[in-house]
């Protein structure tokens, strides 16, 4: 062991760390690890050569033996201790900082990213890769594949740090933000934020995210089987938190109760307008290539606010969430910021909602690492018109295939609310989704059902999941919800889904209407003035490179056309008829238009309109419906559909 280094009274052996300078960072790197810049710390601490393990942890919290080969991970005393939460981390520090007298604590992120280099500038503290010896399923992987987690197994970096690559994530001290420019001497992080940083990356996941510059994070409530925690001993340093960007959607928001005009009869349609842009200052936004599966809502301000993935691949870890506000009275959307990101997760699906009691609700998903299956369900909320928003909570913790979020929240007679979730897979008969009911505004969470796949699909039958994925979701007049989804066709039409319990049972049925397939999500919901709306697609997309079908629509003189592309029903008898259909399209001469993620160019004329694209729509109180898809936003009322 090195001079000045010790031993403490858990067997734990730490080392000192002298003080000095490095460049933090990777130009080349991920975009928040950019700026690359000198960090100068002008102290010397001790850390410990291996991360906490399950006989150490154990000594603080013996209950947590219980989670000892949970999902698969981490059995033996050596092993690195998973399931942790930030919270967790900390109260053990207090623990022993109390048992020993020392200043145990978590590294700040500097202090991590100067201790895993000891010296070095490559990517790795091995040199620009990563031997092989250091792997442990270094793959990504919809199924996390156990395996061994004990530490110290291969060779420690120049100061004597073991598994500084690899084995688990390390939860720091810091919250996560955005590098700054120039010199920084004893960096702390931001004063405040949503996610803690976590460093080093794991097992289960690219060798990509094991480099020395690499920066993960997640809420401090999260526990999963990829993080743990190693302990510093030396008091935090006093330097003063550096100052946060506000981002755009929350900049000049005037939070004044807008006096909606009353519902107007004349027909009203504007449209396309694109709502996804590049941002104005790329290097302060991370904008990918694929942005798609929004949600929108309208602000109590008078405003619009829509949100959506922006990624290079869905299965991605890069995945962020942005947003965009059309601000009362403009006809331009502002350029995208971001919204909600916990860095090198993917947080496939998302929600927004206006209660219509002064507050929204932001609903998301939030995965462990990559792909979109092990996510958890968390929950923020907003009451200046989506200004600021509360710190996310975990209402569904566990990391599942029942949390992808789906547009759509609803609430009901009884003041419920209702968050409609991806349950299964794409495809096949898998292909459901299930609900998450509150009774409380949003304090508790239940959900009602449990995972039955594959379905007994005959009409009139009867299970425990919604048919579909991506769900649309009302309530009836009766009380009874309806829910129409993509996937798990019945006679070879859109699956109608009805439940008498509050989703514990659905019964199902086939609708009238065709079906959709990969790229297209629905929107089903109920106008103010009393009509159930559906907006779906002609044709499923499987088909658009082949022989379109279209759907027979009559036109103003009552002749009958075919038509192809996104549509609106109309029923006035709680969905038992859809008197009206009406293609969703400017009209006019034909038009190239793009509709961004899956749809990419089409034609929109008089009988064409946008024949895929994730829908979701909203309706203020003057009576307008706001539908996007997933790059275009249009503007209508009922009158129009009537006309």
């Amino acid at each position: 062991m090195a001079k000045d280094s010790f031993q403490n009274s858990l067997g734990m052996d730490l080392i000192k760390i002298e003080r000095g300078s490095f460049m933090m960072g990777q130009e080349d790197g991920d975009f928040d690890e950019r700026p690359r810049h000198r960090v100068k710390l002008d102290y010397s601490f001790h850390m410990a050569s291996t991360v906490v393990t399950n006989a150490h942890y154990e000594k603080f919290d013996p209950t947590h033996f219980n989670l000892r080969g949970k999902r698969g991970f981490s059995r033996e005393d050596e092993e690195a201790a998973v399931f942790v939460s930030w919270h967790d981390a900390m109260k053990f520090c207090r623990w022993l900082s109390e048992k020993e007298g020392r200043p145990y604590r978590l590294p700040t992120e500097a202090e991590w990213e100067y201790a895993c280099r000891a010296g070095t500038s490559t990517p790795f503290h091995t040199g620009n890769s990563l031997e092989e010896s250091y792997y442990r399923n270094q793959n990504r992987n919809w199924e996390p594949q156990p395996v061994p987690l004990e530490v110290a197994t291969t060779p420690p970096n120049n100061w004597g740090l073991y598994d500084m690559h690899g084995t688990v994530e390390e939860w720091c001290y810091d919250w996560y933000g955005r590098y700054q420019s120039g010199e920084r001497i004893n960096p702390v992080g931001p004063p405040s934020g949503n996610m803690k940083v976590t460093r080093g990356g794991s097992h289960n996941t690219d060798p990509h995210y094991l480099r020395s510059a690499n920066r993960s994070g997640t809420l401090p409530e999260d526990k999963n089987w990829l993080i743990g925690f190693r302990l510093v001993v030396g008091e935090l340093p006093k330097t003063s938190p550096r100052s946060r960007r506000k981002p755009l959607w929350s900049t000049n928001v005037e939070s004044v109760a807008h006096k909606w005009s009353e519902e107007s009869e004349e027909p009203v349609f504007e449209g396309p307008l694109r709502y996804v842009n590049k941002p104005s200052r790329p290097e302060n936004v991370p904008f990918y290539s694929h942005n798609h599966c929004p949600d929108i809502s309208w602000c109590d301000n008078g405003d619009l606010l829509a949100i959506w993935f922006s990624c290079e691949e869905e299965r991605g870890r890069e995945m962020t969430i942005l947003a965009s506000r059309l601000r009362k009275g403009n006809d331009s959307w502002d350029p995208p910021a971001q919204f909600f990101n916990a860095p090198d997760r993917n947080m496939t699906g998302s929600a927004l909602f206006n209660n219509g009691e002064g507050k929204l609700f932001h609903f998301n998903g939030l995965e462990v690492s990559g792909c979109w299956k092990n996510l958890a369900l968390v929950m923020r909320t907003s009451t200046d018109d989506g200004a600021s928003w509360s710190h996310p909570r975990l209402i569904n913790p566990n990391h599942q295939t029942r949390n992808q979020v789906i547009a759509g929240t609803i609430k009901t007679k009884k003041g419920y609310l209702i968050q409609p979730c991806d349950a299964g897979a794409a495809g096949g008969k898998d292909a459901i989704s299930s609900i998450h009911i509150s009774r409380d505004g949003g304090i508790n969470w239940t959900d009602p059902g449990v995972h039955e796949s594959p379905l007994n699909l005959d009409r009139g039958s009867k299970g425990k999941s919604i048919a579909g994925i991506h769900a649309g979701i009302e309530q009836l007049s009766n009380g009874d919800l309806m829910a129409f989804g993509r996937g798990n066709n019945i006679e070879g039409k859109m699956p109608i889904s009805y439940s008498e319990d509050m989703g514990k049972t659905w019964t199902y049925h086939s609708s009238q209407f065709p079906p959709i397939s990969s790229g297209q999500r629905i929107v089903f919901t109920r106008l103010r003035e009393g009509p159930l709306l559906l907006i779906s697609f002609t044709d499923p997309s499987d088909d658009l490179d082949g022989d379109r079908t279209g759907m027979s629509l009559l036109d103003a003189t009552g002749k009958e056309r075919t038509c192809y592309g996104m549509f609106a029903a109309l029923s006035f008898d709680e969905g038992r008829h859809w008197p009206i259909k009406k293609l969703i399209t400017a009209g006019g001469p034909s038009q190239r238009l793009d509709g961004g993620a899956w749809t990419g160019e089409f034609t929109m004329n008089a009988n064409q309109s946008e024949p895929m694209g994730y829908l979701a729509a909203t309706q203020t109180p003057d009576g307008m419906i706001h539908l996007i898809s997933s790059a275009l936003y249009y503007k209508f009322n009922l009158a129009w559909l009537l006309d």
